[in-house]
Parts: structure tokens; C-alpha cells; sequence
């Protein structure tokens, strides 16, 4: 089967790319299963019931979080009654939704895990990543899914890097997220997992991060501390392709995309 992993969509331009490009993805490529980072998806960061709604409609089928999804609260009770609108599963003070799933395709089923890293992310209050990892995908084994997917969201290279090394062999799939800046780092790892270290963003190409540049410079050089604006002109979308083994749960081929 094939699995795409669609790196963070950014504000309204972010979602309208995700209309345009994604049905086209997913038919050119023979796509079975679509993961889309969400978490940043409606306007001034954040998730709302329709940027989430927006993007199920436009193909993806389980949509993952990151530090921002808590940010809007008209999302909540779309958390806990959707269970494919996911949040890192490890945030210690989260009273809403989780970040676990099981999604039946028929002749073979998806675990996805969303879990948040600790380093520079420290406000977030996150449990250790390592640990609720090895629970979530002792889950997914006697849920007998076939294959599991992990969304990573962090800030650190280094802390993604090992989480994957630590889950390869135990997982199908690790994608990082958060960053906004894909990694050109795809590889399958010595015992069969599909990597890659940060998947990207899918949003406004000139731009800081999805924001337009001059706020973020401001805000470096002068201290300015300006409120976000979202990006608008051409856009990006960043994703990766895991060819997975439904038998072995092994990923057997993988593509980088940067469209």
C-alpha cells in the first residue's frame, strides 16, 4: 500500500493548495492511505472545525496536531467525537481528543500515533515521547494493525532522529513535522522502518515558516513583536511517499515530494 504524509498546511492558502494539488497526488501516485498535519491549518494558527472539516473533504483521511492544536477552542468537542482528528497523545495537561488511532481499509488496517518532542518545546509540558510511544504501539499490536505511522511533532533534529532509530523495525512509518523546512533525510532504516526527519510545510513559498518575512525579520532584528500574518503568492507542498508491505509491516520504497 501506499501511505502520504502531507507536511503542516498553513492558513487559508495552505488549505487551498491542499485542494488544488492533493486529489491529483492521490490519484497520479495511487495513494491508499493520506496523513495530513493540520495543526496550523486555519488562519492565525491553530485547527477549527472547518479547516479540519475542509481538509477530511479534500482527501485526507486522519489529520495530525502539533503544538498548536489546543489553540482554538471551538475545536474541542470536534477532538473527543472525531477520532481521526488527532493531537500528540503525550501532552500532560490536554483535557481534549488524543493521539491515537486505528482506521480500517479493508484488507488491511493503519495504527497512527501523534506524539510531541520535549526539547525547545519545554511550555508545552509534553511527557516523555519515548515512553508513551512504546504504549501507543503496544496498542496498535492488539489492535492487529497491520501497519503504524508516526507523526512526530518537534523541534529538535536530534530528538526526532533518535525516536526513529529507537521505533525502526517496531513501526511502519516516522514522519517529523514542525519544523516547516523539509529535511532531504528519506531513507528506509536497517530494520524496515520509512524515515524522514521533518516532512515540510504546505503554504506561501516566500515566506518565514508560512508568516510573511518581514514580520519575522522585524522581530529578530528590532524586537518587534507584530501579530503573525499568514503569507499569501505562490505556494509549496511538501509530503513523502512510504511503499509499505501490508504483510510485514515493512516499508519498502519511499519518494520525497516538493511540488
Amino acid at each position: 500500500m501506499r501511505l502520504l504524509a502531507v507536511g503542516d498546511v498553513c492558513g487559508v492558502s495552505g488549505c487551498e493548495e491542499i485542494r488544488r494539488m492533493l486529489p491529483k497526488i492521490k490519484r497520479e501516485k495511487g495513494i491508499d492511505v493520506c496523513i495530513v498535519n493540520g495543526e496550523n491549518s486555519a488562519e492565525g494558527n491553530g485547527i477549527t472545525p472547518y479547516s479540519a472539516d475542509f481538509l477530511f473533504a479534500c482527501g485526507a483521511d486522519i489529520i495530525t496536531g502539533g503544538n498548536h492544536s489546543l489553540r482554538r477552542k471551538e475545536v474541542f468537542p470536534l477532538l473527543d467525537n472525531n477520532e481521526f482528528l488527532l493531537r500528540p497523545d503525550n501532552l500532560a495537561d490536554a483535557e481534549y481528543g488524543k493521539g491515537y488511532c486505528l482506521a480500517d481499509f479493508g484488507s488491511f488496517s493503519v495504527a497512527v500515533i501523534n506524539l510531541s518532542g520535549k526539547i525547545y518545546l519545554e511550555k508545552l509540558n509534553a511527557e516523555n515521547p519515548f515512553l508513551r510511544a512504546d504504549e501507543l504501539i503496544e496498542r496498535a499490536k492488539n489492535d492487529c494493525a497491520n501497519i503504524i505511522a508516526v507523526d512526530f511533532h518537534a523541534e529538535a533534529t536530534s530528538e526526532k532522529r533518535a525516536l526513529g532509530i529507537y521505533l525502526d523495525g517496531r513501526i511502519s512509518a516516522f514522519f517529523g513535522t514542525h519544523t516547516h523546512v523539509q529535511t532531504a533525510d528519506e531513507q528506509i532504516l536497517p530494520h524496515g522502518t520509512g524515515y524522514i526527519t521533518d516532512l515540510g510545510m504546505t503554504g506561501p513559498k516566500n515566506s518565514v515558516l508560512g508568516v510573511k518575512s518581514e514580520i519575522i525579520i522585524n522581530r529578530l532584528k528590532s524586537n518587534d513583536f507584530s501579530k503573525f500574518e499568514a503569507a499569501d503568492g505562490e505556494c509549496i507542498l511538501n509530503a513523502c511517499i512510504f511503499d509499505i508491505d501490508k504483510n510485514t509491516g515493512k516499508t519498502v520504497g519511499i519518494e520525497r515530494l516538493y511540488i
